[in-house]
């Protein structure tokens, strides 16, 4: 488009706003290129002539630019070479400076990375840093962390560290290049609060394997590194028979201290069965949880809530926020978390029927109003699959829901999808391997033990094989490669039973009994078992919570909500930057103030 510029008169200039006007200039140069036509330069790589543009490579890299234009002898040259550097690496080098596009893959990502840091081309190296973080298992984390120090990437190597941390349950236990970490590291990495394990047992266990490594020379450290594990959070069976008695502990002057002091402390714990210990105690003290469970909402008291509690697994506590509560109570909702925000879904409040979402954001406190649904969804059953938030059946205050609708949270929209083959209130939901499946509830006139799967491709239903019992409040969650239906109201009784389904095979299984029968609960998989919350028994609301190991079959017990509370939900949520505000570290570091505050107060 042409246009006189209103500063000078009878001065023209021409702005072209096609989009692809760079891309395809950049285009005619790589073609001169790859014709050799035009080029200014040859670049000498180990043997191979790569024919360039100077002044294409100069705006891709500091490095060419300053070799071009600093007056330096090689800058008067046609033929320059580089050495150190590998050609393939500088073949996708210079097809990136044309291009914008770049190659990068587990195979060729090291050689890469290190020939962009060492020619300065930021993009490819932020290209890289994807593909390693991408790449990253409980494997070669430590090849790759080793890498990222050798060429001082620390953004990246902040990163591993994180990823070594978070997946330590695996790392510890599998990863041999742990064994070549120097003292110094491993004491480090096993001392550090965000060490995300289940049991201090395998930190332990860590200890003995990295001094078995060579343990002639390595044994000496072992007063530090025993330091390094909470001995009062191990069973006292296993202290007994796996850490007291081991041959590095026998006799060893250094640690009989800490053991007796251990012994002592497990065998008053036992003895008076004392859950409310000092958690500041260092043989206690819990890390901080890479993931934190949240409770919102629900029926207490006769009347709907706004309450919201989180629970930290590391420390088998629960911590009230008042001051994130949203100010709308309600129950018989739905609670899901997708990328790090909560949403809540539809429900009830005593009088009206939700179509309304909320969205809290724990990072930031915040609360927010998001699109509402197209339908009034109270007994609603909810679930994220795929980036997306799915809504199936419920309650309307007149009608049991056979629709259901999906949340597209970057367009903010609800759009409705195939309806399922029955009505459902009060079913369950879980997505498992890209389906949906919603199983029981109540279609208005009997307890359902059917169910059905939903396959986002061709946007149908499918029933399939019916549960073993009729569930109605029931909890559904996928865990492993299975689907679970936990308790529920069979029509006459709350139900302490579970079943689960096997997609391969198409057939459902019981598990093992919860202890608390229970239905309108809520139930989530954190720290790979299955935690359910709360509900109602038959008689009262309860604030009961337990946990179920398919390792091992069993349902342990947990510790209690605040207050009793059916009708409500939970969600976890994942690598919070501010995890300690929602845990015991918090907590503490809070009421350490107060209580320094009111000392303060005293003196004065």
């Amino acid at each position: 488009m042409t246009m006189m510029d209103p500063s000078r008169v009878g001065s023209w200039y021409y702005n072209y706003n096609e989009d692809d006007t760079l891309q395809h200039r950049f285009s005619v140069l790589n073609e001169l290129r790859v014709d050799q036509k035009l080029c200014d330069a040859v670049l000498k790589v180990g043997g191979h002539l790569f024919h360039v543009h100077k002044a294409v490579l100069a705006c891709c890299s500091p490095y060419f630019r300053a070799l071009f234009t600093n007056g330096m002898q090689e800058s008067g040259k046609n033929e320059l070479e580089i050495s150190d550097v590998d050609p393939r690496a500088m073949e996708k080098v210079i097809h990136y400076a044309y291009t914008f596009e770049v190659i990068a893959t587990e195979c060729n990502v090291e050689v890469l990375m290190a020939t962009a840091d060492k020619l300065n081309v930021t993009g490819i190296l932020r290209v890289c840093q994807d593909v390693i973080q991408k790449c990253l298992s409980h494997v070669n984390c430590f090849h790759y962390l080793g890498f990222s120090r050798t060429f001082s990437f620390h953004i990246l190597e902040q990163k591993i560290i994180k990823f070594i941390k978070v997946n330590f349950d695996q790392i510890g236990l599998m990863n041999d290049e742990l064994l070549a970490l120097d003292f110094e590291e491993i004491e480090q990495l096993l001392s550090c609060d965000e060490l995300n394990v289940r049991s201090e047992e395998l930190v332990f266990e860590t200890v003995v394997r990295w001094i078995s490594h060579a343990p002639d020379k390595r044994i000496s450290h072992l007063p530090r590194l025993l330091n390094c594990v909470r001995l009062g959070l191990v069973p006292t069976e296993y202290f007994l028979e796996k850490i007291s008695g081991h041959k590095y502990l026998k006799g060893n002057e250094d640690c009989k201290t800490m053991l007796k002091n251990t012994w002592d402390f497990l065998y008053e714990l036992d003895r008076t069965a004392n859950k409310d210990i000092d958690l500041q105690n260092p043989l206690v003290r819990p890390r901080i949880p890479h993931e934190v469970l949240f409770s919102i909402g629900g029926w207490s008291g006769g009347n709907p809530i706004t309450f919201f509690e989180s629970y930290d697994t590391r420390a088998d506590r629960w911590y009230t926020h008042a001051f994130v509560e949203d100010n709308t109570p309600r129950a018989y909702h739905a609670v899901v978390s997708l990328d790090a925000k909560i949403y809540i879904i539809g429900g009830f409040d005593g009088t009206s029927y939700f179509n309304s979402m909320r969205c809290f954001n724990p990072a930031s406190g915040e609360w927010s109003e998001a699109a509402p649904m197209h339908h009034q969804r109270c007994y609603v059953s909810a679930a994220t699959m795929d980036s997306f938030i799915y809504a199936c059946g419920g309650y309307d205050g007149r009608w049991r829901q056979q629709t259901c609708e999906r949340y597209d949270p970057k367009a903010n929209q609800w759009h409705m999808i195939a309806k399922m083959h029955l009505q459902r209130s009060d079913a369950g939901c879980a997505a498992l391997d890209g389906v949906l499946y919603v199983a029981g509830g109540f279609n208005g006139e009997e307890c359902l033990n059917s169910a059905e799967m939903y396959d986002p491709r061709v946007d149908e239903w499918t029933m399939i094989r019916p549960m073993g019992k009729p569930r109605s409040g029931v909890c559904v969650v996928a865990y492993g490669d299975c689907i679970y239906a936990l308790g529920g109201f069979n029509g006459v009784r709350r139900q302490a039973c579970g079943e689960k389904y096997d997609p391969i095979h198409k057939t459902w299984n019981p598990i093992r009994k919860m202890f608390t029968p229970r239905s309108n609960f809520a139930a989530v998989v954190m720290d790979r078992m299955i935690f359910a919350i709360g509900g109602f028994n038959g008689t009262t609301t309860v604030p009961h919570m337990e946990c179920y190991d398919s390792e091992v079959g069993e349902w342990y017990d947990a510790t209690d909500m605040n207050i009793n509370r059916s009708a409500l939900s939970a969600c976890v949520v994942a690598g919070l930057p501010n995890v300690c505000d929602f845990t015991y570290h918090g907590h503490a570091s809070a009421k350490l103030m107060d209580d320094e505050q009111l000392m303060s107060e005293k003196d004065l």
